[in-house]
């Protein structure tokens, strides 16, 4: 591989990076409090409400259920509106975090269900509101399958950048796209899917670490 071809590389993988970090941030800080509301408001849950619920997961479901290469396409006026084009990274950014966030909170919603019922009536018993049984009970037991799901959607998120590179996302795809598939080059291809593989790996080494830490069962 040439000086030019690996600085471009670098170049490609610190855009991939950006893409990946930014959007898992927001579907984190947005994901987490919709999968918070789906349990809260679930039936038996610690704020009842079957009517916000069932509309909530409803939305939530129909994102989820659109394909990323079509929700990419569709978001294209939204993403001019936000970041001002609808090329490069950081318009990537729009359509990957909405992607993400729905599918995140559906892993969230899953942890969070996990959580003994006995301890959350406990709590209540012990006269904790809402608040209190969020912040003492769900969060902390749930957390371990919390960054797990994190982490499976960060490695999800990394896919999708890739596969974002096919409209001039910039990043890992859309290099493999411009010179290892057009320009038939294939140690840039293989490069491209090895550096892939490392940065997942890695990532999900760095999970799995953190869930230990986290599991204290």
């Amino acid at each position: 591989m040439t000086p030019i071809m690996l600085e471009l590389l670098v170049r490609s993988l610190r855009e991939t990076i950006l893409m990946t970090v930014a959007s898992g941030v927001i579907s984190l800080v947005a994901g987490l409090p919709l999968g918070l509301a789906l349990v809260a408001t679930a039936r038996g849950g610690i704020a009842e409400n079957l009517w916000i619920n069932r509309g909530l997961g409803g939305v939530i479901n129909g994102f989820r259920s659109v394909p990323f290469i079509i929700l990419l396409v569709a978001l294209i006026p939204l993403t001019r509106l936000i970041v001002g084009t609808a090329l490069g990274t950081w318009a990537a950014i729009v359509p990957l975090a909405i992607a993400a966030t729905p599918y995140y909170a559906r892993i969230a919603e899953v942890s969070l269900r996990e959580v003994d019922r006995g301890l959350i009536d406990a709590v209540r018993a012990m006269g904790g509101n809402s608040w209190t049984i969020i912040r003492e009970v769900l969060v902390p037991e749930a957390l371990p399958g919390i960054v797990a799901g994190f982490t499976v959607t960060l490695v999800t998120l990394i896919g999708a950048s890739a596969m974002a590179g096919a409209i001039g996302a910039g990043g890992l795809g859309d290099l493999a796209i411009r010179y290892g598939y057009q320009r038939f080059e294939t140690s840039v291809m293989i490069a491209v899917v090895a550096v892939l593989i490392v940065l997942v790996c890695g990532i999900q080494w760095l999970g799995d670490r953190l869930v230990a830490r986290l599991d204290h069962r």
